[in-house]
């Protein structure tokens, strides 16, 4: 108490001192919390660290990876600011989202193209039909469709090894989706794995393996492994490329990636900054990235988007058709 007495006409500056200590670890404090696809997180990784650079650290941006689903599952509960996505947002999702009052803006960042690959010692497979997909990725396939012979006779009478990303990946989602006509339906004796590189590991080491991951992981591992050319039903086998991709030739595996922003999270200075920063900067982040940028026409749309927000999705809870996406990107959104 003798101190408190001592020194009690030091006190109101003490705390005016401390107030402004506190108010400036509260203010520093801020976050931008993200979370969703590992297929988009690398392009909001590097976003994050380039605006984080510019701003001196301020605000935080904590980044997760728990696949879109789990992504979607947090952001619909509030718990995450930004959804890193890989495919647009479901109807379950967007059912969630409303119970829970959350508004949404969905904005389209790169495009994406799932890649089919082979190991370099396979000659026969160098291109394929996504009917010969279908067939093998199949669940009913399961113990039918075992060898390459299988799938065409003149093939090796080889056991295929399959690799694919995890069950809970929109990577995998979209791919049974679009080629075997429903998600989660994928035949069992293969190897399912979260981690690109065990999916990489398996196909590198094996010529009798078949795998498919997102565009930009091949990229970087282009020397081991052989891109598979697919022939959509049009008579004509593409591989991924800028070119194919945005002009529809590579389909159905192209898709478009997206961040989902929460309307709450759009009211906070620094929320928008980040945001308009993305913008800005994601044409040329995607393509030193691997990704394919969208054209520039439509990341000044998605600025314009962004001063007058309009909530919801422009696909109505729909998988990605392989529509252009200047063509859906024109229809109003709804939530």
């Amino acid at each position: 108490m003798l101190a408190i007495r001592v020194h009690s006409r030091y006190s109101l500056a003490l705390l005016t001192f401390l107030l402004f200590v506190l108010t400036q670890v509260g203010a520093q404090a801020e976050s931008i919390r993200i979370d969703g696809s590992s297929t988009v997180y690398p392009l909001t990784e590097s976003m994050a660290e380039e605006f984080g650079r510019a701003r001196n650290g301020d605000p935080r941006i904590l980044l997760g990876i728990s696949g879109t689903t789990g992504g979607f599952r947090l952001f619909c509960r509030g718990l995450a600011d930004i959804a890193n996505a890989s495919r647009p947002i479901n109807k379950e999702e967007m059912t969630a989202c409303a119970k829970a009052g959350i508004r949404y803006l969905e904005l389209p960042v790169a495009f994406d193209a799932i890649t089919v690959v082979i190991n370099p010692r396979n000659t026969w497979a160098r291109s394929m039909t996504v009917a010969e997909l279908s067939r093998i990725w199949d669940q009913e396939s399961e113990g039918l469709v075992t060898r390459w012979s299988d799938v065409r006779p003149e093939w090796p009478n080889e056991k295929i090894n399959l690799f694919m990303p995890g069950l809970n990946s929109a990577t995998s989602e979209y791919f049974l989706q679009v080629i075997v006509g429903k998600t989660k339906s994928s035949r069992r004796d293969l190897t399912c794995s979260e981690n690109d590189n065990i999916l990489l590991q398996g196909v590198a080491r094996d010529t009798h393996a078949l795998g498919f991951f997102g565009y930009p992981y091949y990229l970087n591992n282009a020397d081991k492994l052989t891109a598979v050319a697919i022939d959509c039903g049009c008579g004509e086998a593409v591989r991924p490329s800028s070119e194919t991709v945005l002009a529809g030739r590579y389909f159905p595996l192209s898709r478009p990636l997206f961040i989902y922003v929460r309307e709450s999270a759009l009211k906070r200075p620094a929320m928008r900054e980040f945001l308009e920063f993305y913008l800005r900067n994601a044409e040329q982040g995607a393509r030193e990235m691997g990704y394919f940028p969208l054209p520039t026409k439509l990341y000044r749309q998605a600025l314009e988007r962004l001063g007058k927000p309009q909530f919801g999705t422009v696909f109505d809870g729909k998988t990605w058709t392989g529509l252009h996406i200047e063509e859906v990107l024109s229809h109003a959104p709804k939530e």
